[in-house]
């Protein structure tokens, strides 16, 4: 699959997984470096993948999903980059973001692996959004064609409310 990053077209390392079909396992590194699993959450889970922490779309887009998440009850949101953990913390930090997780992919790159969502050419994550709900069963799938732009944040909250 291929995206596009300012319009010029880009590799997806790995295979996207299909609505329905069990969500693939990862790790990742949580901001005190301890490896964190998907599994270790209970209830509906979204896996949000940005680029970077530290660039204006994503910027937008972790403190939209961090407003929503008080209206979703038992939702995890989590957010996933290939920013350092380090990073991570210090940004959440600056922009008072507490309703979501950040998580990083920089250590064993797992879950752009594992979601098909890893950029070939630049080592980064694609924008995409991931649902999964209790089950460990995939709901919803996007990724944004062009990364730059923000995802359909409604197309998200109306699949969320279906669940």
């Amino acid at each position: 699959m291929q995206v596009k990053m300012q319009g010029n077209p880009m590799n997806l390392v790995g295979n996207l997984p299909a609505v329905g079909s069990r969500a693939p396992a990862f790790t990742v590194s949580a901001a005190d470096l301890s490896d964190f699993s998907g599994t270790e959450q209970n209830g509906v889970r979204v896996y949000v993948t940005v680029p970077s922490i530290d660039t204006p779309v994503c910027d937008l887009e972790v403190r939209r999903f961090n407003r929503e998440a008080a209206a979703l009850g038992n939702v995890s949101i989590n957010v996933i980059s290939m920013d350092l953990p380090f990073a991570q913390a210090r940004w959440c930090g600056g922009a008072g973001i507490d309703a979501v997780k950040l998580f990083s992919d920089y250590k064993y790159r797992s879950f752009g692996q594992a979601f098909g969502v890893m950029i070939r050419e630049l080592g980064l994550l694609a924008r995409a959004v991931f649902i999964v709900d209790a089950q460990n069963v995939v709901r919803y799938v996007q990724v944004t064609e062009e990364v730059t732009s923000e995802p359909d944040y409604d197309a998200v909250l109306t699949a969320l409310k279906s669940l």
